[in-house]
């Protein structure tokens, strides 16, 4: 238990040094959240608290940074990625978790990689780090917050569906790229909520 306790706090240390105070202050938000989360749901706490800590690890490169990283280590990326980089903080940040931090653990690696688009068929972990990155004590924006908070102690898949349509509204009425994934994901959570009614 002390080890992983020591594992987090070199983590978060490192963490802190390669992000601004905004966004660290984010992160450790989505690291609790994620937290909380876990034990909720009987996931694994320190696997929620890494994948939290990480979520955001590529967040200080570029659009071009980002896009050489892929490049130089052969990511796939999409056209609306490449036409929208800082879509790839996500992507990048699961290389760099495994290369650069050390994680082996796949679940979280897919936590990292997924936490911006989701996808279909995602596990628990992937749920928790999609929506504590959503809800975490620090944002204030979102339209349907509260909403959103309840639900997902409540129904971490109603929770999960509700982000996705409000992503999806708004990126639609503010005309920004929209990543096929997060259709793809809004689609699988709605259908699979239809068959559970």
């Amino acid at each position: 238990m002390k080890a992983a306790a020591d594992t987090l706090r070199k983590l978060r240390k490192e963490i802190e040094k390669v992000q601004d105070g905004k966004r660290f202050e984010h992160t450790l938000g989505v690291e609790f959240t994620s937290a909380a989360l876990a034990m909720r749901y009987g996931a694994s706490v320190k696997s929620a608290e890494t994948a939290g800590l990480l979520h955001d690890c590529a967040k200080c490169f570029s659009g071009e940074e980002l896009l050489s990283i892929c490049r130089k280590n052969r990511l796939p990326f999409s056209k609306t990625e490449e036409s929208n980089p800082l879509l790839l903080h996500a992507k990048v940040g699961a290389y760099l978790a495994r290369e650069q931090y050390g994680v082996e653990d796949p679940d979280i690696l897919q936590a990292i990689h997924n936490h911006t688009t989701g996808r279909p068929g995602m596990s628990l972990l992937e749920k928790i780090v999609f929506i504590a990155d959503y809800i975490e004590p620090g944002r204030n924006h979102a339209p349907n917050l509260e909403e959103i908070r309840r639900l997902a102690f409540t129904d971490l898949d109603k929770a999960l569906l509700k982000i996705l349509e409000d992503t999806l509204e708004y990126l639609d009425k503010s005309n920004h790229d929209v990543d096929p994934m997060t259709r793809r994901t809004w689609e699988f959570y709605r259908e699979e909520g239809k068959s559970q009614a």
